[in-house]
């Protein structure tokens, strides 16, 4: 799992593959792939692997440049963002990382080609800062919505991953009918979580289905009286049709009994004193590795879920299902 799921409320990784990005061109990889930027874990390194070309890394890598100009990497965001930090991570990368890098964005409506995004006017988001091996350089930027990010290296040489933290802002024309209010793509997020011992609790809300169960939410094992819970601000006030508790792939350890609250607020303080919250999934007993459906009683839009987990135990996903008013 990648270390910066765990930041939270930090901002989530907007480019992850995990989360739907893509990297749609390079300009060299003869060394390792630039797909490799955007895998959602963190880098590993095994110092007795060797392939044909030379030192296997796991990141992306370029030749030994003998001309002149620089390497770049174009991924494709997830969800358009409005990003706020960006993190170079030369991982591993010791006498072969680049001297520098920069990092522009691009805010481009439709599904645009490779030769577009080439011929496009890029803005600036991080300036040419120098780099060094074996490290996370932590670039803040001035917000910007955007739907691609270039990465250009300077002259040549390897980056473990590119993060690109930012807060999802897809277009409301897609947000029509009843969606996912609490999918990450959607505009959803965690605001608050009582535990995250072995899998950040932002995985709930991950596109597709968990495969592990350090795909999902999974906290200590509890040894007092209390329970854990997650705290999810919705993409927006809605009504909720129903809700989807999964426990797939947590077979001795899914929680014992759930339940899902709601309220609505106007900030991130979403009712922790409990007096806003209402009942929408009562109290109710799970079983292991199965996806629970559970119908929600009409009522009034609520602007953020909490789930409760009695008295502990790991989630795949949670899914809030209903239309944003």
């Amino acid at each position: 799992m990648d270390d910066d799921l765990r930041d939270l409320p930090g901002l989530p990784d907007v480019a992850s593959r995990a989360l739907g990005g893509s990297v749609v061109h390079v300009s060299d990889e003869l060394f390792a792939a630039g797909e490799n930027l955007i895998r959602p874990e963190a880098p590993a390194h095994d110092p007795a692997a060797f392939g044909a070309r030379g030192k296997v890394y796991d990141g992306w890598e370029t030749r030994r440049r003998r001309t002149p100009g620089n390497d770049i990497a174009i991924v494709r965001l997830g969800v358009p963002s409005v990003v706020e930090s960006v993190v170079v991570d030369t991982a591993y990368f010791t006498g072969n990382f680049p001297a520098g890098a920069s990092v522009e964005a691009l805010d481009a409506p439709g599904r645009p080609s490779v030769e577009e995004l080439l011929a496009s006017d890029w803005a600036g988001l991080v300036a040419r800062v120098a780099l060094t091996g074996n490290s996370r350089t932590v670039l803040p930027v001035d917000p910007r919505r955007c739907t691609h990010v270039r990465l250009s290296i300077y002259p040549d040489g390897g980056v473990a991953r590119l993060r690109v933290h930012g807060r999802p802002s897809p277009d409301p024309a897609l947000l029509t009918g009843t969606i996912d209010l609490a999918a990450l793509e959607n505009g959803g997020d965690v605001v608050e979580c009582s535990d995250m011992y072995y899998a950040s609790a932002r995985n709930l809300l991950m596109p597709g289905r968990a495969r592990t169960t350090g795909e999902g939410w999974e906290n200590a094992r509890r040894r007092d009286d209390g329970h854990d819970f997650v705290t999810v601000r919705l993409a927006g006030a809605g009504r909720v049709r129903r809700v989807v508790v999964d426990t797939s792939c947590f077979v001795g350890n899914a929680p014992g009994e759930v339940a899902v609250l709601g309220c609505a607020v106007d900030d991130g303080a979403a009712g922790r004193d409990g007096s806003e919250w209402r009942e929408l999934v009562a109290r109710t007993r799970v079983q292991p590795d199965l996806r629970h459906v559970f119908p929600v009683p009409p009522g009034d839009p609520v602007t953020h879920v909490r789930l409760e987990v009695f008295p502990d135990g790991g989630l795949a996903r949670l899914r809030v299902h209903g239309e944003l008013v």
